[in-house]
């Protein structure tokens, strides 16, 4: 056995964890059995969750969270919302509904409602919409090109026919809504819409394609430089 030396080792340094925190979402005043739900679709995707009573506006104006679901019908959705899009950390978290219809959800379009869970809350559906959306709550933006949000869009086609429809998703080269209108591909129109901090913005864009569950999509005009404004937009609320 060879003898032991007088040389003293320098200690170990702690190995530092580079590890990513999980995202946080709260779950504000849901009920046992769909925030069992929520909570295992969530957390299929390392998204950690945080249940919250109705009285947690003051909470989230100064702790960090990635997204939070909030009932549509609540009596304090409206205080919850002001708080979060407020909060210098928690501006930009990504907000679902829970229940209500999409009129419910336009009623707080200021706000930048993403998507919405409708119940009754099937598991299915919830965990599509929750890897829909679960890049965009893990900031894993430079894969994540479309921004999930409902606000209400009006539109004007070449023929003066004027109608709305609410947005679904929107990225910089185009939208994706949905409206009982009848509408075709290849139908020039102009947008009109406002999204949190962006003011009302016009566009023109012609529609690309349409489903038969009411949604279609349309791609913003290449020679129209008013749709700058929402690639700018659209890049700070990334960057945040």
């Amino acid at each position: 056995m060879p003898k032991a030396t007088g040389t003293v080792l320098a200690p170990v340094a702690p190995i530092t964890s580079s590890k990513k925190a999980a995202a946080r979402v709260a779950l504000i005043d849901i009920k046992e059995a769909p925030a069992h739900t929520l909570s295992e679709c969530f957390r299929q995707f390392g998204i950690e969750v945080v249940p919250l009573p109705a009285s947690s506006a003051e909470r989230l104006s100064k702790e960090k969270f990635e997204a939070c679901v909030v009932k549509l019908k609540g009596a304090e959705v409206g205080p919850i919302m002001e708080a979060v899009r407020n909060s210098p950390s928690n501006s930009r978290m990504v907000i679902y509904g829970l229940g209500g219809s999409a009129q419910d959800a336009m009623k707080f379009s200021k706000y930048g409602i993403n998507a919405v869970f409708h119940e009754p809350l099937e598991r299915p559906a919830a965990l599509k919409l929750v890897r829909a959306t679960q890049m965009l709550v893990q900031h894993e933006f430079h894969r994540y090109v479309r921004i999930p949000v409902i606000t209400e869009i009006s539109l004007v086609t070449n023929d003066g026919r004027r109608f709305t429809a609410t947005s679904q998703e929107i990225s910089s080269g185009g939208m994706s809504m949905k409206s009982p209108e009848d509408v075709s591909p290849d139908t020039a129109v102009e947008l009109s819409f406002a999204l949190l901090t962006l003011p009302r913005l016009w566009v023109r864009a012609t529609i690309t394609w349409r489903k038969p569950n009411k949604t279609f999509g349309v791609r913003f005009d290449p020679k129209d430089d008013r749709r700058l404004r929402l690639k700018e937009w659209i890049d700070a609320y990334l960057e945040n």
